[in-house]
Order: structure tokens, then sequence, then C-alpha cells
């Protein structure tokens, strides 16, 4: 699902233990292309399933529910990112394009994780509100009114397939990204990449400045959970034979 071995602190037999899995592996699944790629000459059987999604799920954010406290006392708009908050996002990118649009309020939902506290951008419109349980999602996505993935182009994002863009979309949301590689090649269509302040700031003024929901039936179709599911399971049956 990620190329933990680049990620901060990871431990130096991880490669070596990855290598005897792959060498024993019957099938390998990869949870995107670009980890598709890096690993599909080391089995005979790698398959890329990149990022599925529980429609049902998130698609309620689109119905009125319950709006946690802590979310409903901050004022519209709001951009919003939830996941876990660690070397992966670009913290520089965030406190800039928060001074940039002042009259914006950007929420971060989720655990600090391998940095420092204090290095976390502090800014009267940037939120932090911890760590949520996963069927608490819906109640705060539906506050958004942007979604952001303001990830670090790094060795820690090298190889990510962001499970949040689709669940972003079943939100209905509007998505701004940095130029994650598998983001780009799947989803360039639909979400805004930007590479810069400047940039980040422009895309959500004219996120918000449109008043047509995005469309992302089409994606959603071909990418819930029960339809990869049934895929792997097909895979692993023709294995056993």
């Amino acid at each position: 699902m990620d190329e933990l071995s680049l990620f901060r602190g990871a431990p130096a037999s991880l490669v070596q233990l990855e290598d005897r899995l792959l060498l024993r592996a019957d099938v390998v699944f990869t949870g995107g292309r670009s980890l598709y790629e890096a690993k599909a000459s080391r089995n005979a059987s790698v398959h890329c399933f990149p990022s599925s999604v529980d429609q049902d799920h998130f698609s309620s954010a689109q119905r009125s529910l319950p709006v946690p406290a802590d979310i409903a006392a901050v004022k519209s708009p709001i951009v919003g990112y939830f996941g876990v908050i660690d070397e992966r996002i670009d913290l520089e990118l965030l406190a800039a394009t928060g001074d940039l649009l002042p009259e914006v309020n950007f929420v971060m939902i989720g655990p600090i994780a391998k940095i420092a506290l204090e290095d976390l951008p502090q800014r009267e419109n940037i939120h932090y509100l911890g760590m949520r349980d996963y069927q608490e999602l819906p109640n705060f996505l539906q506050r958004f009114d942007v979604a952001m993935m303001p990830f670090a182009l790094n060795d820690a994002t090298k190889f990510i397939s962001p499970t949040k863009t689709l669940e972003y979309m079943a939100a209905g949301k509007p998505i701004v990204s940095t130029a994650i590689r598998d983001v780009v090649r799947e989803y360039a269509d639909s979400v805004a990449i930007v590479d810069s302040p400047d940039s980040f700031a422009d895309a959500i003024r004219r996120a918000l400045a449109t008043s047509t929901p995005p469309d992302y039936t089409t994606i959603l179709d071909n990418t819930s959970w029960d339809a990869t599911a049934k895929r792997m399971r097909a895979l692993l049956e023709k294995t056993l034979v």
C-alpha cells in the first residue's frame, strides 16, 4: 500500500524483508500504479488495484448530518483535509497559502505523527482538530467547501495513491492537490493540480467561485471496494487452481 522503506524512521531491515516476501508470494496486489511499476518485475503475479471507496459512507456528506461542535465553530469558507499529518504534508505550502487567503479557514483533521507539534504552522485561519473516528468523517466533510491534499513531493509521497481522493469525490467536493504522480495520472481532469502557494490559492478561489458541483459519477462507478474485492477474489481463485 505504501513504499514504507522511504518513510521517516523506517527500519533498515524493511527492504530485505520485503524482498523475501515478494519471492514467496503467489500473488501481489499494489495500491496504486506507481507502486505497481516499482514491483511488477519482482514477482510473476503483480496486479494494480488503485484506491477504492465506500461510496455510500462518504456520499452521506451530501445530506444533512449532525455537525460536530469543533468544526461548527469554524466559519466558511473551509478548505479541509483529513488523514495522517506527518512528513508527507507540505507544511510550508499550507502556511503560505493560509497567509494568501486570510478570509479562508483551513481545517486539518487527523493524528500527528513523526513531526513535532512546534513544526505545525500556527495561523488564526489554520485549525487542527485532531484524530476522528472513521464513522464521523462525513459529518466533518460536509462542512468542507473545498477538499485539499497538500502533500509534499518527497520520498514518502513518491508512490502514494491517496484513498482520500475518491472519498472527497464521493462527498461531491471540489479537490485541490499537489502533483502527486498517481493523482495527476488518474485524476488530472477532475482535480486541480497545484505547485506553489499562488497556484494553490488561485485554485481555491476558482473552486469557491464555481456554483456547479463537480460530477465524479463515472470515476466512482468504477472504484467501489465491492468491485475491487471481486476482482481480487477472481485472481486468488485462479492462483489456487
